[in-house]
């Protein structure tokens, strides 16, 4: 993986380790020569990550719709600011430029866009690994959701298997750069119309 995409939120949210979690994947990257690809606002778990993958001397890369930058959210010190006109473009845009997404702790933003590109990865757009960085269990409920659309069979096992979940930033790094897309010729079946 030369290019990650990080899905996180624009606020801090409400414990320490969220930030200090964030940090530390951001220096971990810059070790990996991992090039950041995320939203391109300075604010929250979004600008902490930026600003410790380029303290670390990394490269920095925000797309960032327009209407975002009217409110002052762009961050300044990007190795490169991109600037989309909508949230889907911004998306499609950050695909283009990742060979691979994680998220973090985040809101309604992040979880949309992390369900679109495991969307995408099921119907066979892509074959990127997606990851969540699952710190202090924030995702824990999600997780079990993902199981329960399992058991009720609205999701294939091998699909969920697509997601890759952990609490630990290099275990998590090296499982997304060994990943291995699901080889499935169609994902829908009849029962599931």
């Amino acid at each position: 993986m030369k290019r990650l995409s990080i899905f996180c939120g624009s606020s801090l949210g409400n414990k320490t380790n969220f930030k200090t979690t964030a940090t530390q994947l951001g220096r971990a990257m810059a070790k990996r020569k991992i090039d950041l690809v995320y939203g391109g606002a300075n604010v929250g778990l979004m600008g902490a990550i930026a600003d410790s993958v380029l303290a670390a001397g990394g490269r920095a890369i925000g797309v960032l719709p327009a209407f975002l930058q009217e409110k002052e959210l762009a961050h300044e010190g990007l190795t490169e600011l991109i600037l989309v006109e909508t949230m889907h473009e911004r998306k499609t845009k950050m695909n283009e430029l990742c060979d691979g997404v994680l998220a973090l702790p985040g809101g309604f933003g992040t979880l949309e866009e992390l369900f679109e590109m495991l969307t995408w990865g099921q119907l066979g757009l892509h074959k990127k690994p997606i990851g969540i960085l699952n710190i202090d269990g924030f995702y824990n409920n999600l997780n079990l959701l993902i199981r329960t659309m399992v058991d009720n069979g609205f999701l294939k096992a091998i699909h969920r298997d697509m997601l890759i979940i952990d609490e630990n930033i290099e275990t998590i790094l090296d499982r997304m750069a060994n990943y291995k897309a699901p080889v499935v010729d169609k994902w829908l079946v009849p029962e599931m119309v």
